[in-house]
């Protein structure tokens, strides 16, 4: 297998191993978009390297490997598909999924997570797909509290996931810890309204996404590779955590700018009812109490607990704008222009979007 001799394993091994000195409880196997249409699709060259097959098989292999040096599960991950998004239908699309799951199943996985899904019909269409194994489906969205990219609400989709058989219901990505579990808190309600009783996962980004629209950050100006002026401290995890917990979310992660340092807020925050601390906080300050020894007196005043949990920190960069202004271009399944195919994107097509990119709405655009 290909992949399995590349330089980078032991780079992936090791961010595994991060985490789990961080705390996790799951090593999720790195099989995010891992479908075969996906690794072609637009001029992607990974596809004429590696089947999906190469790269979630890998993948499993790793994450059972740094699993089984702590105490972690192993979950594999399925995810949305550009055969959807190009209206291939049920068929199609669970083929796709099939492919995955049996070797995932194959890899002995403890669990499988369908994550990313903008759409609660293709989600459900996966869920679908792992339910022919005996394992547990743990089911996440990538919406908020206006819904999902078809207009069904954040509560009829946490009722649609649970009735098509995820054992775990929620969100994640694509918006902040506090954004997301406003919307956890909606499909609680509607999952105890339907006497409907799975277990809630949280799964945010990193990123604070106060100002974001229907498709949270991906919409931002700065995504993907500017995001950093908008990342949570370590103090807002714990915060995070601590309403999750008490909200009832009994699966807490993080999502897309989550670092290792992000993870082991969350345990610390959570150590007592975990019954135990995570291996990297051994030599951790976790409230600055160190800072007693600092030089300067209004810095030993910040040797303190309620000092860095009341903090209300500085962007980062000065003189930059509070709020950035989403593109919200209102395309999905179903629009011409999300059509997927195997060549790259042309000069031409990208001129095109370069011309969107400055107009109030994609319908003012001519395609």
């Amino acid at each position: 297998m290909k992949i399995l001799n590349s330089k980078f394993l032991p780079l992936v091994k090791s961010l595994h191993r991060e985490f789990l000195r961080a705390g996790s409880d799951v090593m999720q196997a790195f099989t995010f978009y891992a479908s075969d249409d996906k690794l072609i699709n637009r001029g992607n060259q990974a596809g004429r390297l590696f089947t999906g097959i190469d790269i979630n098989e890998a993948a499993c292999k790793i994450a059972r490997e740094v699993a089984d040096e702590g105490d972690a599960l192993v979950a594999g991950g399925i995810s949305q598909t550009p055969s959807y998004l190009s209206g291939k239908g049920k068929e199609s699309v669970q083929a796709e999924f099939r492919k995955q799951v049996q070797v995932l199943t194959k890899n002995k996985v403890d669990f499988f997570i369908c994550e990313y899904f903008e759409h609660i019909e293709e989600m459900e269409w996966a869920v679908e797909v792992c339910k022919e194994t005996d394992l547990p489906v743990a089911a996440t969205m990538c919406i908020g509290t206006e819904g999902d990219l078809h207009n069904k609400s954040v509560g009829e989709c946490a009722v649609r996931m649970a009735i098509a058989g995820a054992d775990v219901v929620g969100l994640n990505c694509h918006f902040d810890p506090f954004k997301m579990l406003e919307a956890i808190a909606m499909m609680k309600a509607a999952l105890s309204a339907a006497g409907l009783k799975p277990y809630l996962m949280s799964q945010p980004l990193a990123f604070h996404t106060p100002d974001t629209g229907k498709q949270g950050f991906i919409d931002l100006p700065e995504f993907p590779f500017a995001l950093e002026p908008r990342v949570c401290t370590r103090w807002e995890m714990q915060r995070y955590a601590r309403e999750a917990y008490d909200l009832g979310v009994q699966y807490i992660g993080g999502c897309c700018g989550f670092e290792s340092y992000h993870i082991r807020a969350v345990s610390e925050e959570l150590a007592k009812e975990r019954r135990k601390q995570p291996e990297s906080s051994k030599k951790h300050d976790p409230w600055g109490e160190s800072l007693k020894m600092h030089t300067k007196p209004w810095v030993r005043a910040r040797a303190r607990r309620s000092y860095w949990e009341n903090l209300n920190p500085a962007t980062g960069r000065p003189y930059s704008s509070a709020f950035s202004k989403p593109d919200n271009w209102g395309v999905t399944a179903g629009s011409e222009e999300l059509k997927q195919k195997a060549e790259s994107t042309t000069a031409e097509e990208l001129q095109k979007v370069f011309a969107c990119n400055s107009k109030l709405k994609w319908i003012s655009c001519s395609f």
